[in-house]
């Protein structure tokens, strides 16, 4: 009995799939929104109901020309770094030929129909937003995804015009980062069309200014090929022995392109090609290409404008930005966490300062590397001005304490010039306990690769960038003043600041050119991974696995619709 029920359910819900169809296509040939065509998508997702709705129902995929226009646009999405297999244009020619045979039925067109709009929006979105879920892929990520909506009605009148690029333009990030790494992906690209570029040789010993090597004329060719016209035109001239001399020779002017190379790819600039710089020439164009597509995904995550002002740190680029709406006003270097300790990806809102903080030493920290020290000498506690506490915060005496079994106790440094944090901290709610902070190791300050702390951020200049915050949030304040007294004192800001802290591993540099960060964290490969991963066996979409005209009756009634995010 239950069994012809379903079945009777089921041969319902065909006939009112088939009339839907029927009704739908006679309406749209004579120009006509239809209503049964509309209610049918009250079972679709969100997304395609909004699309339909700012159509007021209007099916777009009737006609041969929009179908092919289509297919092509799809191809261009390499140009963003996405997979282009993941949109299926071969297969949408050959399923729209497949359509023009006497036994396709109403049923076959409408679900071809549904199926484009389908890839439409899941390429925009993609665009948009991303393909992969940044949450699935890193365990540290704690940034939602605000991107702006999509503005289906400028979609629906770009497609009906068949301007699918400017239909792609209004889901894409808008700010020029994106834009600088799309023309950056395009001029890696051509350069692996010409075959890529030279790999020099493995060598311990390093190349300095005004070396004679046979390495130099490969290093010259290498350069070149990224910018350094200039070197590829520098033939060596005079005598035969002269010439040999000029090719060989480390010259001025190669020691400053291979400078520009450090620069760009954040390495110490003293121009000598040691093995740091050695490896960063050899990575392969393929790799570079790569590197571009995941920070393109990662752009995507983030770069959709913010409202208000807001504070960047910029983890792999060592670097913090304070923005406001008109752009960048204050910039300045910052150390991040090691690898082992890294520093999160989070965004939330700075609720206060501590100005002359005390610092409670974390328990991984007091486990791993204070404790060690303690016990190999109890002055190290008064040296880094260091109390010992009970969990109830009463001081405890060092001397008689067992510090190979201490059981429950904690340390706190107090405030002053030798105090972790620093003079200042910048506080803001997250799940990993870090947080914006001056030091008073201001050397590390000098290295070109700075991570070097225990996840938090210190940050060089602090006291400006506080004194940013109080203005631009009315809290009446002098930071140097507070400083100056010496007290411990929290300050609440009258309005919260954003602050997001992400991690890109390319960037456009001062000067346009694309500057490739070490992948501290090594996150790259997870992402690119990710990226590459077929759209299908992420279930987001797909096209039916049926041939139109397999019956006059259309396919199998067994056969679901199939729904963008399934």
């Amino acid at each position: 009995m239950l069994r012809r029920h379903a079945l009777s359910c089921v041969l319902l819900m065909f006939i009112f799939w088939l009339g839907v169809a029927y009704q739908s296509l006679a309406s749209q040939e004579n120009g006509e929104p239809d209503e049964d065509f509309v209610a049918y998508l009250s079972f679709e997702t969100e997304d395609l109901r909004a699309f339909y709705a700012a159509r007021d129902g209007r099916l777009v995929w009737q006609h041969s020309e929009s179908v092919a226009a289509f297919a092509a646009a799809l191809n261009t999405l390499q140009s963003d770094g996405l997979n282009v297999a993941d949109y299926q244009p071969g297969a949408i020619m050959a399923r729209y030929r497949q359509l023009q045979t006497p036994y396709t039925t109403a049923s076959d067109r409408l679900r071809f129909e549904l199926s484009l709009s389908r890839i439409l929006l899941t390429a925009l979105t993609h665009l948009q937003r991303g393909k992969v879920d940044p949450y699935q892929i890193d365990p540290q990520w704690e940034i939602p995804i605000m991107a702006r909506p999509l503005d289906y009605p400028g979609i629906s009148e770009a497609v009906d015009a068949q301007r699918f690029e400017q239909a792609f333009s209004l889901a894409r990030p808008y700010p020029a980062p994106y834009q600088r790494l799309r023309a950056g992906l395009a001029y890696y690209r051509n350069i692996q069309m010409e075959g890529g570029w030279p790999q020099l040789p493995q060598r311990r010993q390093s190349l300095r200014p005004g070396d004679v090597d046979a390495d130099v004329p490969l290093l010259r060719q290498r350069l070149a090929m990224i910018g350094g016209a200039d070197l590829q035109n520098d033939m060596p001239a005079g005598k035969p022995e002269e010439q040999t001399a000029n090719l060989l020779g480390y010259d001025e002017a190669l020691v400053e392109a291979v400078r520009l190379f450090q620069q760009h790819h954040l390495l110490e600039t003293d121009g000598i090609v040691g093995q740091q710089t050695r490896d960063a020439l050899n990575v392969t164009v393929g790799e570079r290409i790569d590197q571009i597509r995941a920070n393109m995904e990662r752009a995507r995550w983030l770069l959709h404008g913010e409202a208000s002002s807001f504070i960047l740190v910029d983890i792999a680029g060592y670097r913090i930005s304070y923005f406001r709406p008109s752009g960048e006003i204050w910039r300045s270097r910052i150390v991040v966490g090691q690898p082992y300790r890294s520093t999160p990806s989070l965004r939330s809102e700075i609720t206060h300062l501590t100005v002359n903080p005390t610092w409670t030493v974390p328990p991984t920290i007091y486990r791993e590397d204070s404790l060690p020290k303690i016990r190999d000498d109890i002055d190290y506690l008064y040296r880094q001005n260091m109390s010992v506490l009970d969990l109830r915060g009463q001081r405890l005496d060092p001397q008689q304490i067992d510090w190979w079994n201490p059981g429950s106790i904690m340390l706190r440094q107090g405030p002053g010039p030798m105090n972790a944090l620093g003079q200042l901290v910048l506080r803001f709610p997250n799940n990993h306990l870090v947080y914006l902070h001056d030091t008073p190791a201001q050397a590390l300050f000098g290295r070109q690769q700075r991570a070097f702390s225990s996840g938090c951020i210190r940050v060089q200049g602090i006291a400006e960038l506080a004194q940013l915050l109080f203005d631009d949030t009315d809290t009446a304040a002098d930071v140097n003043a507070l400083i100056a007294t010496g007290d411990t004192r929290n300050i609440n800001l009258r309005r919260t600041m954003p602050v997001i802290l992400h991690y890109w591993t390319v960037h456009p540099g001062e000067d346009g050119e694309l500057v490739f960060r070490p992948d501290i964290y090594q996150k790259d490969a997870r992402l690119q991974k990710a990226l590459d991963q077929p759209l299908e066996s992420q279930g987001w979409f797909e096209f039916n696995h049926w041939t139109p005209g397999e019956s006059e009756s259309g396919p199998p009634a067994d056969v679901p619709v199939p729904m963008a995010g399934q």
